[in-house]
């Protein structure tokens, strides 16, 4: 009998602070109008000085496990797409777990970038096809203002904190995920890059004055690179899955830019209607962004049995992914 990996549950976490574009006004050389117009943004959320990635993290797991119906006992794999983790050592992934009480999960953090979730989900997707575990936890999550230069406008205005997860659980066709794809390239790996922290520049008094514990960004090779690259891994996983652009019901982006978001839209033919954005609510929260979106459209009852959704993103790596499910 076949398998498929079925997106049983849901869930999303932000932090309760809402930093907005006037707020941004009184710290940063920018204004509503600059922020708006370059990147759709009119609000984010930051985490409060106490709060770690795992306070949201474990909540958006706990909350799809209950939408899902599973015991936490039950999940035998936990997967922690993240670049900003509670710790170097030990994985966030296996706090998670604590937290949750996934006691016979394997768990672990994999960092993708953007691209994360995606690729955590194509992960988990293999541990249930080969019948390793029944039940799959699945978890992007962000605390990148943690890691933002506050004087850098063209990064602080952009990136925020929050996290969604899913569960995957083991089933039968036609529901599940149909295809994924992930591709990366490392020749710009400076594209968007933390460069302080690890060993190439190890933590250190010379490395916090050089700034190089802040995230770097070249905004403008990006943008053309990710255009381009998603519009190319949506074709890739829809052709796999015997499907074409018409037949997707939903269109969910990484919420990078809403002028990428637009023109990946176009390329696709992919109406407003089709294609769901809140990254004026929530910002750029990385590999947090799909499954916090997704949550969202689960929980206002707008995807329906049997629709098709379409999931892609584009990251530090340079790295870009896609899947599509039916529901």
């Amino acid at each position: 009998m076949s398998i498929s990996a079925i997106l049983t549950g849901t869930g999303r976490s932000v932090p309760e602070k809402v930093l907005t574009n006037a707020d941004l006004e009184k710290i940063v050389d920018t204004s509503d109008e600059w922020i708006t117009t370059r990147t759709g943004i009119k609000e984010r959320r930051i985490a409060a000085e106490h709060e770690t990635l795992s306070t949201f993290a474990s909540e958006a797991g706990r909350q799809a496990l209950e939408a899902a119906g599973v015991a936490p006992e039950d999940v035998g794999l936990l997967v922690l797409a993240t670049v900003t983790p509670d710790m170097p050592i030990p994985a966030t992934a296996c706090k998670i777990q604590e937290d949750l009480g996934c006691v016979n999960a394997c768990a672990f953090d994999l960092a993708a970038g953007c691209s994360g979730f995606i690729y955590a989900q194509s992960v988990a997707k293999q541990f249930l096809l080969s019948g390793r575990c029944q039940h799959a936890l699945v978890i992007g999550a962000e605390l990148l203002s943690k890691y933002v230069d506050w004087t850098d406008r063209s990064t602080c205005v952009i990136f925020a904190d929050g996290a969604g997860a899913v569960l995957l659980s083991a089933g039968s066709p036609p529901r599940g995920v149909l295809a994924s794809a992930m591709h990366s390239d490392g020749s710009m790996v400076d594209f968007i890059s933390m460069p302080g922290g690890g060993t190439l520049h190890p933590p250190s008094q010379k490395m916090i004055d050089e700034r190089l514990h802040f995230i770097k960004m070249k905004g403008n090779e990006t943008f053309k690179m990710a255009v381009r690259s998603i519009d190319e891994v949506c074709r890739e996983v829809l052709d796999q899955a015997g499907l074409t652009p018409a037949d997707v019901d939903w269109f969910i982006p990484h919420q990078a830019n809403e002028r990428i978001i637009s023109a990946v839209g176009k390329r696709l033919g992919m109406n407003d209607d089709r294609c769901y954005i809140n990254i004026d609510r929530y910002g750029n929260t990385s590999s947090g962004s799909i499954p916090i979106a997704l949550d969202e459209v689960v929980r206002e009852g707008k995807i329906k049995e049997g629709q098709i959704v379409l999931m892609a993103a584009f990251g530090a790596g340079l790295t870009w992914a896609a899947s599509v499910a039916r529901w």
